[in-house]
Formats: C-alpha cells, structure tokens, sequence
C-alpha cells in the first residue's frame, strides 16, 4: 500500500532555518507527538524548509510547533495527495516526466 502526503514549505524572511537544527527539532516534536511526519531542507528554493504528512491528516500540530520556534514564519501548503514524495525539490513529484 503507497502512503500519500501532503506537503508544506516553511518560509521566513528573518531567520535562517538552514543549519540552525530546525528540521531535527520538528522531526523530534513529530516523535514525540506521534505525528507521521517527513521533514527536509528545499534545494531548489533558498531558505525554505519543507514537512509532509499523511494525506488528511491535519498539519496544524507541527504548524502551530514551527510558529512557536519562528514567529513571523510562514507555512503553506504546496502539493496535496503525492506519494512517495521528493521534498527537497519539487518539480521531482511531478510523474509526468519520467519514463520506465
């Protein structure tokens, strides 16, 4: 059975969220909140930080988490239902352009 997320970027123009640690401590509340959660730094976007989690369910627990460390972030959701997805570049979910 293939999982299905959904996938949001976190955005901030006043901090850096590349090697600050961010994506471990999202990771970690994720754990320890028994949340499904993926979490990864954008390569194809400077400066933004991407999270999925399971299709319908609700991303308002690791939102509200990121909001608290980074007040002023912004999170949006960018892809709804992909599997198997690629979080560090987008354009890569996009099934269309590959051949088997």
């Amino acid at each position: 059975m293939i999982l299905f997320w959904d996938l949001y970027e976190i955005r901030c123009n006043h901090e850096m969220l590349h090697g600050v640690k961010l994506r471990g401590r999202i990771r970690r509340f994720a754990i320890e909140n028994d949340v499904n959660c993926l979490v990864e730094n954008a390569q194809d976007v400077e400066n933004v930080v991407r999270f999925g989690v399971l299709s319908g369910e609700d991303s308002g627990l690791i939102s509200k988490f990121v909001e608290n460390l980074l007040p002023g972030a912004v999170i949006l959701n960018s892809l709804k239902n992909i599997p198997n997805p690629v979080l560090s570049k987008l354009k890569v979910n996009d099934l269309s352009r590959y051949e088997i």
